[in-house]
């Protein structure tokens, strides 16, 4: 198994009181596979998100991925743990430094994970961009001079480049049009195909992930409702909340 979440509960302290973001949620996601993750605005995914990316410490329960188990509240367990994973976002122009180039974004993890030499990040990279539909002319530009598409692309060719485990897809067709959005899907589904890609794919859309997922989990006020294969789920859902986000797709 990649990644084995058991037990992860996030409560989160204020002035008004404990929220529990995340309750005692677990769930496996096997190599090779794409696992869904569903839930609207609020449901805990995105929280849950940060506690598998190490990002967000848990108040209890544990997340593993290759075997060895994330101590959040150690720098170097999370080091390790981040070097095995790559996110992409919602919206990736804004997780560079706006003066970052596209050709910068993806030469980091070539030239400090990888200890790639100059000539070999050039190679792989060319390589990299022909791989996602991208234009060489595209390593000049800035990554916030792009559009939200080509972002999404050199996201995934990041990920990809960096020789991820785990790659965490959170909100990345949100922003996206209609027609965008499923060039961005069948870009995914021709990279699956290619090679073992693993990936957690987490959206408030459950028609999306039903295009790209082979298990789903349903999220709704923190807990998992409702898991396993993606068309058992949506053809006999067995969850009320489950039945609701079908018939709003």
């Amino acid at each position: 198994m990649l990644l084995e979440v058991d037990g992860v509960t996030k409560v989160f302290t204020g002035r008004k009181g404990t929220v529990t973001a995340v309750d005692n949620v677990s769930l496996q996601v096997r190599r090779g596979e794409c696992f869904g993750l569903i839930g609207e605005s609020g449901s805990g995914k995105s929280t849950l998100a940060g506690i598998i990316a190490g990002t967000v410490a848990p108040t209890s329960g544990t997340v593993e991925l290759n075997g060895e188990r994330l101590d959040a509240r150690s720098a170097r367990s999370r080091r390790r743990h981040q070097m095995q994973l790559q996110m992409v976002f919602q919206d990736p122009r804004n997780s560079f430094n706006p003066r970052m180039r596209v050709a910068e974004a993806l030469a980091e993890p070539l030239k400090y994970k990888l200890r790639r030499d100059p000539a070999s990040r050039a190679e792989a990279i060319g390589a990299m961009l022909e791989r996602v539909n991208l234009p060489e002319s595209i390593l000049r530009r800035g990554m916030h001079s792009i559009s939200v598409g080509q972002a999404q692309r050199v996201g995934i060719a990041r990920a990809l480049l960096a020789e991820a485990s785990l790659i965490l897809c959170d909100e990345i067709t949100s922003a996206l049009d209609v027609t965008v959005q499923a060039s961005i899907l069948e870009l995914l589904r021709e990279l699956r195909q290619e090679q073992e890609l693993s990936m957690l794919f987490i959206s408030h859309d459950i028609a999306v992930v039903a295009q790209i997922a082979d298990r789903v989990a349903v999220m709704e006020s923190g807990r998992l409702v409702e898991h396993g294969e993606t068309t058992r789920v949506l053809r006999q859902p067995s969850d009320p909340y489950t039945r609701m986000l079908i018939e709003l797709a």
